[in-house]
């Protein structure tokens, strides 16, 4: 750990790991009235995770705007307050950012978002009105290439089954626990060979496996097997690691078709985005043995988990946690920091999202 992180750790995880839910009206400042309006305006329309950690440690960078702490409705606050806004921060997974709220924010330039995926924006308006987009890049790429190949050992070696075996006493009873499967050697297909997919396939290469992938070009620089359609990976595979982004093309692109190409023993591993999977042929599957397992850090509907997930031993469960390290809220707090500042320096973003 370097000298900067240890520094209260305990303290700066706290505020990391909890949102920044102080209840000063949203358009109130640490600051007299007169500090804070020399301060550049950043709209948050939907805190972050570490945004108390941000706003802690950076509380004479920006004027935060709150409207969830507001008694107005978001369509009030925008208009009474945020009509001069040219700056917006949010987090993936929360409000959709589409044109009626757009609608209320004729000044907006930027769109920070601290997340990777991109689905909770509207690409399209946002590049219509000439909005730039930050984004948090490559930042999380390995952690979620360490949990993909983590769950991928956890369901083939019934490392969480293994464990409630063992807590519920049933060793000494059964003795006899289920034999597991190598990952050493597997035909392992990658879908989505981005930055995140990349990373897999080079620890995988440890492990000896042979990969191969599916993305929306073929990349011309890697060793790999390219395989055209996500069908065609499947029936080569055994086991499926979800890697690419939400869109229209890729909403259950992962079906019962694909599923039932993988095989009864093969794997399915997600840490892409939940409606990649049609998650209700997913789960029957599942129960009647037509693949051999899966393990999930995202959902359709999380937080809502269909509670037929929960009865399967074959199925390895995460809280959408796979960017979820010490080490990476601390780099997001610097990146989402560092791209306003450049933004409102007339500099280059830090993290552009180009697409």
């Amino acid at each position: 750990m370097t000298e900067a992180a240890g520094v209260g750790v305990d303290l700066e995880l706290k505020k990391i790991l909890l949102p920044g839910l102080n209840m000063r009206p949203a358009h109130m400042s640490y600051m007299s009235d007169e500090q804070t309006n020399e301060l550049p305006q950043v709209l948050v329309l939907e805190p972050p995770s570490v945004f108390s950690c941000l706003e802690s440690q950076f509380p004479n960078r920006f004027h935060f705007l709150k409207p969830w702490l507001s008694k107005l409705t978001l369509t009030q606050f925008l208009t009474s307050y945020a009509q001069s806004v040219r700056a917006l921060l949010c987090r993936g997974g929360g409000v959709k950012l589409t044109s009626p709220i757009l609608d209320c924010l004729p000044s907006l330039k930027l769109v920070v978002t601290s997340s990777v995926g991109v689905d909770h924006l509207d690409l399209l308006e946002l590049r219509r009105r000439g909005v730039a987009i930050a984004y948090a890049g490559n930042l999380f790429s390995q952690d979620v290439a360490d949990m993909a190949v983590g769950l991928l050992i956890d369901v083939l070696r019934k490392l969480s089954a293994g464990d409630r075996f063992v807590r519920q006493g049933l060793w000494s009873t059964e003795r006899n626990f289920p034999l597991g499967l190598k990952l050493s050697g597997k035909r392992v297909g990658i879908v989505g060979l981005g930055k995140i997919g990349s990373e897999v396939a080079k620890r995988l290469e440890g492990f000896n496996c042979r990969i191969s992938y599916n993305s929306r070009t073929k990349k011309s620089a890697v060793p790999y097997s390219y395989h055209s359609n996500v069908y065609e990976l499947a029936t080569n595979c055994e086991a499926l690691i979800i890697c690419c982004g939400l869109t229209e093309e890729t909403r259950h692109m992962i079906n019962r078709e694909v599923m039932l190409a993988l095989g009864k023993d093969g794997v399915i591993i997600n840490v892409g985005r939940g409606a990649i999977i049609n998650e209700k042929e997913m789960i029957q599957c599942l129960i009647q043995g037509e693949i051999g397992g899966a393990g999930l850090d995202v959902f359709e509907n999380e937080p809502n988990i269909s509670e037929q997930l929960f009865n399967l031993d074959n199925v390895v469960l995460s809280p959408h946690a796979a960017v979820s390290t010490y080490e990476s809220a601390v780099g997001l707090v610097k990146l989402l920091v560092d791209n306003l500042e450049a933004f409102f320096s007339n500099q280059p973003l830090v993290s552009p999202f180009l697409n």
